[in-house]
């Protein structure tokens, strides 16, 4: 399970923007200038919030984020990450909600989730039962490695600092092309001099990307990097004159220079706009059995419901418009990853009661997050207008929710899929009375 997502829809004033932390506090103000320093590169525990002024569960949370930063001083750090103003760090960290806690041990590459309560005692408790458990690898021979190495002294660019070195592509005059321009993935190529002390900098962060960005895209978008002193040819072909310079690759354009930040945070933030401006749109499934609304929902940050008219009801014409309507949403909101289902009223009885729709006002739509088994409801029109509106709110937390009905994902029925034609009405089965003779004396008030 994730930490609060779509509990951030509760959070619905706005307020002036500024900082739940002082430098009075205990808490350590994080940013994307010293998040590396400070947490990357740090050997010891840490707990960090990523953060939004505006949110009213975030400030709720303040006050016991502060006494658990006092009370666990030189024991635990404890951060927070202002990540509506730090974007980079939170896109970084997969951060879809407000707050987000995440518990950096072990693995900096990998922090875990969160999944305690959050009043101070908790947040103390879960502190030194993942610190107890962080000694506990460490005795028994675990590395306590952060999974990114020190910036070392020399060494060339690109693959041998900040990250793992076989998740940077060493690219070359002979294997560019096709490694490169003959791919479907998108590229990140960085040209570096082994003597550049900006490409010595840039060397762990474009290794820390290089591992995420490769995790989070399923390896559609890839790092690479040239030795331009090496490689002359296509430092040539691509006009190099400074290092490092960074080059986009995508298959059929010509390649655009990268003119982004170069934190690792930047980096991949830049990488993941790539990969879902040339991702397909999700697809939009029928909920025909629990396999299909269970992979859609889990592998998803939230699931995207169309409760659709019966097919009596609007024929096929009808229902088309309506998956068309959201065919459309879900290319528009395809950067969020969300899962997107439909059903016919009526077929998955127990899942309209527990969205609290139950027999009435089709079509409908709900979004669920099955890691928090909250949901809320389109209030608004069945169009794209309204369901624009409808997802814009929750993007950025604002609107209400609900619990799931029963605290988890009720009962699905398999069901046969929508053939794609109107529907029809079942046949009355005939009788022939023509043979049956009728007693006269019959009482007619029988009838």
């Amino acid at each position: 399970m994730r930490p609060l997502l779509l509990g951030v829809l509760g959070c619905s004033l706005v307020l002036s923007v500024q900082a739940l932390y002082s430098a009075g506090d205990d808490v350590v103000e994080l940013t994307a200038s010293n998040f590396n320093r400070e947490v990357i590169q740090s050997d010891g525990l840490w707990l960090v919030e990523f953060y939004a002024p505006w949110c009213g569960h975030c400030q709720n949370l303040a006050p016991d984020w502060k006494k658990a930063a006092t009370a666990l001083k030189g024991i635990v750090k404890i951060g927070a990450v202002d990540a509506d103003q730090h974007k980079s760090l939170g896109g970084q960290y997969g951060v879809r909600g407000f707050p987000t806690i995440k518990i950096f041990g072990a693995n900096k590459n990998k922090p875990e989730e969160y999944q305690g309560g959050r009043s101070s005692q908790a947040i103390v408790d879960g502190a030194l039962n993942a610190l107890r458990s962080l000694v506990k690898d460490r005795l028994s021979g675990k590395s306590g490695s952060s999974g990114y190495s020190k910036q070392s002294g020399g060494g060339g660019g690109g693959g041998s600092g900040g990250g793992s070195k076989k998740d940077v592509v060493e690219l070359t005059d002979d294997n560019f092309d096709k490694m490169v321009l003959q791919s479907d993935d998108v590229w990140m190529v960085e040209f570096f001099a082994p003597w550049c002390g900006h490409c010595k900098n840039l060397e762990p962060e474009w290794a820390a990307a290089a591992a995420a960005v490769k995790e989070q895209t399923k390896g559609k978008v890839r790092l690479g990097a040239v030795d331009a002193t090496v490689h002359q040819v296509l430092s040539s072909r691509y006009g190099i004159r400074g290092f490092p310079t960074i080059k986009i690759f995508r298959k059929g354009d010509e390649p655009e220079d990268y003119q982004g930040g170069r934190s690792r945070g930047d980096i991949i933030e830049r990488a993941l706009d790539l990969f879902s401006d040339n991702a397909p749109p999700p697809e939009l499934l029928e909920i025909l059995n629990e396999d299909i609304l269970k992979k859609t929902c889990e592998d998803s940050q939230l699931c995207i419901i169309g409760v659709l008219p019966h097919i009596l009801d609007t024929g096929a014409a009808g229902r088309n418009g309506y998956l068309e309507v959201m065919i459309k949403m879900a290319e528009k909101y395809k950067k969020k990853m969300w899962g997107w289902l439909w059903t016919e009223a009526g077929a998955q009885m127990e899942l309209e009661a527990s969205l609290g729709i139950g027999g009435f006002g089709y079509p409908a739509m709900a979004a669920i997050n099955t890691r928090k088994m909250k949901f809320a409801l389109l209030r608004g029109s069945f169009s794209e207008t309204g369901i624009h509106d409808f997802l814009r709110e929750l993007s950025v937390g604002r609107g209400s929710t609900a619990t799931l009905g029963g605290g988890a994902m009720p009962k699905i029925h398999a069901a046969e899929p929508w053939d794609g034609k109107d529907g029809q009405l079942p046949v009355e089965e005939e009788y022939d009375l023509s043979d049956v003779d009728l007693d006269d004396d019959f009482d007619k008030d029988e009838l």
